[in-house]
C-alpha cells in the first residue's frame, strides 16, 4: 500500500495543476466567446460549437486530457486501496496543489491563508497515511 500513497498523492497533483491550467484556459475561451459574433444556429448547434471550440484552445485541452489521465490512474489505484483511504488523500493533495499551483500561476489569492490551509491539508493527509 506504500506505493500506492505516491500514487494517489501524484494523481492528486495532476489534478490540482491541471484544474488551474483549466482556469486560465477557460478564461481565454471566455474571451474569445464575448469577441465573436452571435451565432443564429439551432440552440443544440449553438451549444455544440462552443464545446468543440472549448476543446480547441489547447490551454484548456491539453491540461483537460492530462486531468482524465489521472482520473484513469485514480480508479486503478481503487482497485487495490481502500476508497476510505484514496479519496480523502487524493482530494486533500488535489485541493492543496490547486491552490499552489493558482498562486504559482498569479491568480489573486490570499497568500498567507492559502499557504496555512494547504500545510492543514497536508498535516490531515500525513495523519491519514500514519
Amino acid at each position: 500500500m506504500g506505493g500506492d500513497v505516491e500514487k494517489m498523492i501524484a494523481v492528486g497533483l495532476v489534478w490540482g495543476a491541471t484544474n488551474a491550467l483549466m482556469r486560465r484556459g477557460a478564461l481565454i475561451w471566455d474571451q474569445a466567446l464575448k469577441s465573436s459574433p452571435p451565432t443564429t444556429n439551432h440552440p443544440l448547434f449553438a451549444s455544440l460549437r462552443k464545446w468543440i471550440n472549448l476543446l480547441l484552445i489547447w490551454q484548456y485541452s491539453v491540461p483537460f486530457f492530462l486531468n482524465l489521465s489521472a482520473s484513469a490512474t485514480f480508479f486503478a489505484i481503487l482497485s487495490d486501496t481502500p476508497i476510505s483511504l484514496a479519496v480523502p488523500v487524493t482530494n486533500a493533495t488535489t485541493f492543496a496543489a490547486t491552490a499552489v499551483f493558482g498562486l504559482l500561476l498569479g491568480e489573486e489569492t490570499r497568500v498567507g491563508l492559502a499557504l496555512f490551509g494547504t500545510f492543514l491539508i497536508v498535516l490531515g493527509v500525513y495523519i491519514c497515511i500514519m
